[in-house]
């Protein structure tokens, strides 16, 4: 495959496209980008398999890239834990130069993901403090960082019950991404706009939030982007009563499939993890767990 078809799919228009070509891929870079598809698509156990390998990778970035992109698949299975050594190993990686990369993929990229994804790391496990502090070392030189950190930022806030202060960053890595033409970081900036707004519970904020969060849903699902479904279909869940039914259907559904895919380690911890809802597959019922603070993967 072309890299620039495998850009396509890993950071623009084409987020559902088939890159299981690309797993032999003589490049790293382009089995880094196929890795990056299928954690996007749900299909973990497969990124995991490329990961694993690329974090050996003698080009630091591409090694650097790979663990922080591993982290963030733990992570968004509720293993923060896992995630938190691979993040810091991934700073650790970092070499600076002067390469430059439209899409981040260059050392200051590898850097700003890492410290996102400790940032991340440390909302996960409730140090608010420490999040802030890295989040504040942060310095974005592409759009994938800004919208990113526009992520972190509005979840921060979310976990601070300042949700008034999650819609601005939400709101602007929402346009960034749309502006890029990046769907599934579109999407994503979606739900996580759509929940800040329906978090903070303005009337007309809870409408807008609701609707782009639905709009979202569908997206979602007709590109097969599995891991933005079944927090979207919550939302909707715990805020739309007529839709949730249906919502806890489509959520079980995908977070079922998911966790299919999954390699052993990262499904068992989730089945046990208090950030993942699996509930929802022994139940049926809402679960205690709450997807509006369970966001942060790339």
């Amino acid at each position: 495959m072309k890299e620039e078809d495998l850009r396509r799919a890993a950071f623009g228009d084409s987020p559902h496209l088939d890159v299981w070509p690309a797993l032999s891929a003589q490049s790293p870079r382009a089995r880094w980008l196929a890795a990056v598809t299928l954690g996007g698509q749900g299909h973990y156990a497969a990124a995991a398999t490329l990961l694993d390998a690329l974090r050996h990778d003698p080009d630091p970035v591409i090694a650097s890239l790979s663990l922080s992109t591993r982290a963030s698949h733990h992570r968004q299975l509720g293993a923060h834990h896992l995630a938190r050594p691979l993040d810091g190993a991934a700073l650790a990686r970092v070499q600076e130069n002067g390469a430059t990369d439209p899409d981040g993929i260059d050392a200051a990229g590898a850097r700003t993901d890492a410290l996102l994804g400790l940032a991340a790391d440390s909302l996960g496990a409730q140090r608010l403090d420490e999040a802030r502090r890295l989040l504040a070392r942060v310095e974005t030189r592409s759009w994938r960082g800004e919208v990113r950190k526009g992520w972190v930022t509005a979840e921060i806030a979310l976990a601070s019950g300042l949700p008034q202060d999650a819609v601005a960053p939400a709101e602007a890595a929402h346009r960034r991404a749309t502006s890029r033409k990046a769907l599934r970081h579109e999407l994503k900036s979606a739900l996580v706009l759509g929940t800040s707004l329906v978090v903070w519970g303005t009337p007309d904020g809870l409408n807008r939030g609701l609707e782009l969060v639905e709009c979202e849903l569908n997206h979602s699902a007709l590109k097969g982007l599995q891991p933005l479904i079944w927090p979207s279909a919550l939302v909707l869940a715990g805020h739309a009563p007529t839709k949730g039914a249906v919502a806890i259907d489509r959520a079980t559904e995908a977070l079922s499939c998911v966790l299919r895919r999954a390699d052993a380690v990262s499904r068992r911890v989730a089945l046990d993890s208090p950030w993942v809802p699996s509930g929802l597959l022994r139940s049926g019922e809402p679960p205690n767990a709450d997807p509006q603070t369970n966001f942060l993967t790339d």
